[in-house]
């Protein structure tokens, strides 16, 4: 089968949706049962590449500067995809990020949540423009639709009112890089942060409203001082948008040491970093999936999430849930666990048996049966 696969998501930081298309654009390229090409916004490739273009090929660095640049560069992209499909003869085409061009056969798009739609106010504004004037035609044009979980399944029948047959509900994976590790395995990652092994509370992802972390801010500094001594706040993930009332936030508290930020780190970082965290706090006001506390749950570290969106989907009763806006609630998550070690053990040993249930390579065969489907209908 021959399939054209969008990689245009694989130019910027492996994030979310990144990871997700990195992880199967490479099952894909390997798979000997199908023959893919990837599209990179101005080029076509048959390998797998990450990282942004050569400055030699990126035909519109230009575009930046202009007004309604996104519109002008995705014209552009366009083009350059239908050039490609024109002249090929592709079996199936994948866009693995929400938007699809027009293509001439069957179309798999996968939709990971709706949050431009349930929370505009969270995203950039030319973001959430862009989805509303690209995303909906694309999804009626599509033959099936993935979604990340059985929640964001629902929300596309509410919303769009798509029939429930043609949405295909995929679990995302984890990686055998999350895993368990010992003191003497995270201290070279650690160690240079000033941070030791089970003696911080972490979360992780881009610094963006939606991952609510204002709330993890405030729940954290009700936390006794001492308690907070001895336990930092580190904050792993690149910096977002809308980020004005965080850094007012957390100035204070990073001023006093006991929040520290990371910024992005490579993946080989991040798994160490998840590994030696007393827990994961999460409390993101919606989620289409949620990798990080899958992640954490792989690697053995239990996980205080919001209990709304996708998260209880993915942490089933292996993590404490609360409300994503209760911070007093989501202090007491965050003491319960400091003060209680059997508690953290018991969570811990539930969430390494729940997260084996979680793979790429399954992910990665229900995609490919999708493409199937979609060809054959």
């Amino acid at each position: 089968m021959r399939v054209a696969f969008d990689a245009i998501a694989l130019l910027s930081p492996l994030t979310g949706i990144g990871q997700y298309a990195h992880e199967l654009a490479t099952r894909l390229a390997t798979d000997p049962s199908h023959q893919a090409r990837f599209f990179y916004a101005v080029l076509w490739r048959d390998e797998v590449r990450t990282g942004p273009l050569p400055a030699s090929r990126n035909l519109f660095p230009w575009l930046r500067r202009l007004p309604n640049s996104y519109a002008i560069s995705r014209y552009l992209q366009g083009r350059k995809f239908a050039q490609e499909v024109r002249d090929a003869k592709f079996d199936v085409y994948h866009a693995p990020n929400f938007l699809s061009f027009p293509f001439p056969g069957p179309t798999v798009t996968t939709v990971h949540d709706l949050s431009w739609i349930r929370f505009p106010q969270s995203h950039p504004i030319e973001r959430v423009r862009a989805m509303h004037r690209y995303f909906e035609p694309g999804l009626r044009r599509s033959s099936l639709i993935l979604t990340d979980s059985q929640f964001v399944k629902q929300e596309v029948m509410d919303v769009f009112g798509i029939a429930p047959e043609r949405i295909v509900p995929v679990p995302l994976g984890v990686t055998p890089l999350f895993h368990p590790r010992s003191p003497e395995e995270t201290a070279p990652v650690l160690r240079p942060l000033g941070l030791a092994h089970g003696q911080y509370l972490l979360t992780v992802g881009t610094l963006e409203p939606r991952k609510n972390l204002v709330a993890a801010l405030r729940a954290y500094a009700q936390l006794p001082e001492h308690t907070q001594r001895a336990f930092p706040l580190v904050l792993a993930g690149m910096k977002g948008w809308h980020s004005g009332e965080l850094d007012r936030e957390m100035a204070p508290l990073l001023a006093s040491g006991r929040v520290r930020m990371t910024g992005y780190l490579a993946r080989e970082d991040l798994a160490a970093l998840i590994a030696g965290a007393t827990a994961l706090v999460y409390p993101s006001i919606y989620e289409g999936f949620g990798l990080p506390p899958l992640e954490a749950m792989a690697s053995g570290v239990p996980t205080i999430v919001s209990n709304v969106s996708s998260l209880p989907e993915v942490v089933g009763d292996t993590g404490l849930l609360v409300e994503p806006h209760d911070h007093a609630g989501l202090r007491d998550a965050m003491q319960h666990l400091l003060d209680a070690p059997e508690v953290r053990a018991g969570l811990a040993a539930r969430a390494l048996a729940r997260a084996a249930g979680f793979s790429w390579d399954q992910c990665a065969a229900e995609t490919f049966a999708a493409y199937e489907r979609a060809a054959r209908d």
